[in-house]
């Protein structure tokens, strides 16, 4: 369940309702690998093993072709509190070893974490791809559309994946912007179609660590709705992602490798 109802009182000029209100649920999960913590991360119940795909792949704990087998734990209210996976320990990258042991905030990526781990700047992305304004607007709106949980709550995030020609491979949502990131990943991987995507389109802001999300998936464009912060547009530059931001009513804003736009 993506939405839960609460009663609330909605306070107007000169009276009160009683209303009931759809609220984006928030729970924790508390992922293991190989019988130890990994981390707690609160984020909105729904495609779990897209989440957790996604987010072992942008985090370079394991990027193996074989689909996780993954054994979840329930509480008494039939709420889904933990994931246990299996992965050979042969096959677990560099990112493991920085394990993050923190509570990953709903808020941003980056929150809880002891400390600013280095995305490695050495090779760029290279990508020779042109991505029309028109063409993206349209993939807004085609993830506008798609909002289910927004449209019910106007509390979720939501982050989607396209072809450089339009095709729309994937919309998620999700309390937390870069949960929905991860969601899109891991589905395209799970898929196998994450060579097929182009372009990334996100509800809200963008941080860093979105940007190195993108970067990991090998996604040239990244674009959003609200503003980048500084040290997002800061590292696209050093990435090779061409970073729009402000994507709403015909308009954006380029701010890093603007020479893939037409």
């Amino acid at each position: 369940m993506a939405t839960n109802q609460y009663q609330a009182i909605k306070y107007k000029a000169n009276s009160t309702d009683r209303v009931d209100d759809n609220l984006t649920v928030e729970e924790a999960l508390q992922i293991n690998i190989n019988g130890k913590p990994f981390s707690i991360t609160m984020r909105t119940p729904n495609d779990d093993d897209s989440l957790i795909r996604g987010l072992l792949y942008s985090e370079d704990i394991y990027r193996g072709t074989k689909n996780l087998k993954i054994e979840y734990a329930k509480n008494e209210e039939n709420s889904i509190t933990d994931a246990n996976i299996i992965i050979d320990e042969s096959q677990l990258k560099k990112g493991y070893s920085n394990s993050r042991n923190f509570l990953s905030a709903s808020s941003c990526g980056i929150c809880g974490k002891t400390e600013l781990e280095e995305i490695d700047t050495s090779c760029t992305l290279d990508d020779n791809s042109k991505l029309k304004i028109s063409s993206l607007h349209k993939m807004f709106e085609s993830m506008n559309k798609k909002q289910d949980t927004f449209q019910l709550s106007g509390g979720s995030h939501a982050a989607a994946a396209f072809s450089l020609e339009g095709k729309l491979l994937c919309v998620m949502e999700d309390i937390g912007r870069h949960n929905a990131v991860d969601k899109v990943i891991g589905h395209l991987i799970n898929s196998n179609t994450l060579n097929q995507a182009k372009v990334f389109t996100v509800s809200g802001r963008i941080s860093y660590e979105i940007v190195s999300k993108a970067f990991a998936a090998k996604i040239p464009f990244l674009t959003a709705v609200s503003a980048p912060s500084s040290l997002a547009v800061d590292f696209a530059k050093e990435l090779g992602i061409t970073l729009l931001g402000f994507c709403r009513e015909d308009r954006s804003t380029c701010y890093s490798h603007p020479q893939r736009i037409s």
